[in-house]
Parts: C-alpha cells; structure tokens; sequence
C-alpha cells in the first residue's frame, strides 16, 4: 500500500528542502492534482447517473411494452369468453324453443 502525505505535509517537506519556490510548485501541483481528483469523481458519477437514466429508460420501455402485450391478450380472452357467453346464450334458447314446440 502506498504511503500518501497530505497537501499540506507535501508543500511543508517541499519548503524545508527545497525553498519557497518548491514549496509554492508543491502547493501549485497539488491542487491542480486535488482539481483533477475531484473533476474525475464528477464526471464519473455523471457518466454513471446518465448510464442509470438509460437503464430505466429501457427498463420503463420494456415494461410498458409487457403490460401493453397483457392487455392485448387479456382483451383477447375476454373477447372469446364474451363469444363463448353468446354462443351458449344462443344455443340454451334455441334449445328452449325446440322444447316449447313439442
């Protein structure tokens, strides 16, 4: 495991050995380090975000799909119950109308 010193450690090493100007390139590179650190973590968690909305976007998509899909076939089973109803509403009236007859 690597041994990380912060900033501040980093500028103070700096100046104790090199001088003021290590010291302020110290101070200088590590916030431009600190500056990269964080505008990465950014646009990772953006990237990530927007691979999320994408997910439930097609995730949102397949399901609407499935539950039109359902309705269609429930309304189908519903259309041949209704046929079948008729059918046999039919056929116990013409039955009733034969036995009256007789």
């Amino acid at each position: 495991m690597t041994d990380r010193n912060s900033l501040a450690h980093e500028v103070g090493a700096a100046f104790r050995d090199h001088g003021l100007a290590a010291a302020i390139t110290a101070l200088i590179g590590g916030t431009i380090a600190l500056l990269a650190s964080v505008a990465r973590k950014a646009f990772t968690n953006d990237a990530m975000l927007a691979r999320l909305d994408r997910e439930l976007l097609a995730e949102r998509t397949r399901v609407e799909r499935q539950r039109v899909e359902d309705r269609k076939t429930d309304a189908e089973r519903l259309a041949r119950i209704e046929a079948d109803i008729h059918a046999m509403r039919a056929l116990m009236f013409e039955a009733f109308q034969r036995g009256g007859n007789e």
